[in-house]
């Protein structure tokens, strides 16, 4: 195990004195807690039964909806069938509570503008019903991955995903959001319990760095914020730097005040005071939870709310705007959709829920009500329904089939055997004649879990191949 450095017992002592330090050293050295969310779609009776099975206990976690705390089983929670289908999300009791604060509904058109790995996005579209405008930004290639990854797990249709850097998004988006997410990259002095790497590199220098950003970050927010909007500032981090002194420096320039705000876990209210030099009378209204008062991590969270308008300057947009989202009665894929209809069974009303992306080959669908100019800055808008095959007919995608769920009510195939979805999982043919052919939605304890091919040899699974690269149990 990595020592707590000096670098960050001095910083705790110089701010919070010996009793927090020793607190803070014992909250280092003890075992990690797990939470997992789940999502609001989940009969959660019913899956805290089936990961009974997995050996994994839980323990709910009254004041957060939906929120458990991982008794038993932790190392088991990201393996199972059930979370590969993205009925729960792994996530600290801590990170659940800024989308608490923010609290978007689906008429709200609303930005995370520092997203990756999408925890908070997934709560976010989630609050939101899956529907509306919701806004995913990253700007590291790497952590993009994880973004699309998890949003694609969560089966939301009222996400778009941009790559960018959230600093300049303002330009784009002048006094347009009603609420913000900004979780800031931080110093991480919040979580070193789960991260202790954090203690090798940890100086009071990197803080310069960290508080640039975020004062970037901050003010882009607010400038993309519409007036009367609200901006929910985050970090997992403990400095002053980062947090009171960030939020005092913002309550001096710009048009925006605190939000008293309640929140559904213990914490502390935010300094009035550092090192003798009094703040802003209200950045006592926000809040410092301390991770071993919650058992869970470190976290700083204030609610800021829009005042007056900023100033608009000349969009800096470099993009064009090519794309086009079409209803389901355009000329573009009506054709398509009405053959998709009538081969699944789905309804029209349901597709005419949704607008739909071409591109190339390749039709996304996104919430019918998800608006957005720069549609083509978009890395992702939605989810993918599918690819138009030789023959002009969509060959319908795994996560279409998940999130169209029970709407599909034809050329279904349901598996009983444990085996046999073993093999689809792993992206291999069910060698038995089915008695069909064609392409079928495969379901598995009452759960749609994708599609396959069926021939006279075989069902030939279609499970997306990035789902296949770890492993998955199936109780």
């Amino acid at each position: 195990m990595i020592e707590l450095s000096e670098n960050i017992s001095n910083y705790i002592l110089k701010y919070f004195g010996e009793e927090y330090l020793r607190q803070y050293q014992e909250y280092y050295d003890s075992e990690y807690k797990p939470y997992l969310r789940f999502s609001r779609y989940t009969d959660e009776k019913e899956l805290i039964e089936r990961l009974k099975k997995y050996g994994i206990t839980l323990e709910h976690v009254e004041s957060v909806p939906h929120a458990y705390r991982i008794v038993e089983g932790a190392n088991v929670t990201g393996k199972t069938l059930e979370f590969i289908l993205g009925k729960y999300y792994i996530q600290s009791l801590s990170s659940m509570i800024p989308p608490i604060v923010l609290n978007p509904s689906s008429s709200d058109r609303v930005l995370d503008l520092c997203a990756a790995p999408g925890s908070k996005t997934t709560q976010l579209a989630e609050m939101m019903c899956n529907t509306g405008t919701l806004i995913a930004n990253e700007v590291s290639t790497d952590r993009l991955k994880s973004l699309v990854f998890n949003v694609d797990k969560m089966n939301l249709a009222n996400t778009g995903i941009l790559h960018g850097r959230g600093e300049l998004l303002s330009t784009v988006y002048q006094n347009y959001f009603d609420k913000v997410l900004v979780d800031a990259p931080c110093s991480a002095l919040g979580i070193t319990q789960k991260k202790g790497e954090v203690s090798n590199w940890w100086n009071e220098n990197k803080l310069v760095t960290f508080t640039e950003m975020q004062m970037k970050l901050l003010v882009a927010a607010i400038k993309s914020c519409k007036e009367g909007g609200e901006i929910v500032y985050s970090t997992c981090t403990l400095s002053v730097e980062e947090n009171e002194l960030m939020l005092n420096r913002i309550l001096q320039k710009y048009p925006v005040e605190l939000v008293e705000v309640t929140l559904p876990v213990k914490s502390r209210a935010a300094m009035s005071s550092v090192e003798n030099n009094i703040l802003h009378h209200t950045v006592p209204l926000a809040h410092r939870i301390v991770p071993w008062e919650i058992n869970s991590e470190g976290f700083f969270v204030a609610k800021l709310r829009k005042t007056e308008e900023t100033e608009r300057i000349k969009d800096g947009s470099r993009f064009t705007n090519d794309t086009q989202l079409v209803n389901a009665s355009s000329t573009k894929i009506k054709q398509q959709l009405e053959v998709f209809s009538d081969y699944f069974g789905v309804s029209w009303d349901v597709l005419n829920r949704y607008r739909y992306l071409l591109r190339s080959k390749d039709i996304y669908f996104v919430d019918a009500a998800w608006n957005s100019h720069n549609l083509d800055s978009f890395v992702r808008i939605g989810s993918k329904l599918g690819s138009i095959e030789k023959r002009g007919y969509i060959q319908l995608h795994t996560l279409a089939a998940q999130i169209f769920a029970d709407k599909i009510t034809k050329n279904i195939i349901e598996l009983t055997e444990k085996r046999d979805i073993e093999i689809y999982l792993s992206g291999g043919t069910i060698k038995r004649d089915f008695g069909v052919a064609g392409q079928m939605i495969v379901k598995f304890r009452g759960d749609v879990i994708g599609t396959a091919v069926a021939s006279k040899d075989g069902l030939k699974s279609q499970f997306p191949r990035e789902y296949r690269t770890q492993e998955i149990i199936v109780s």
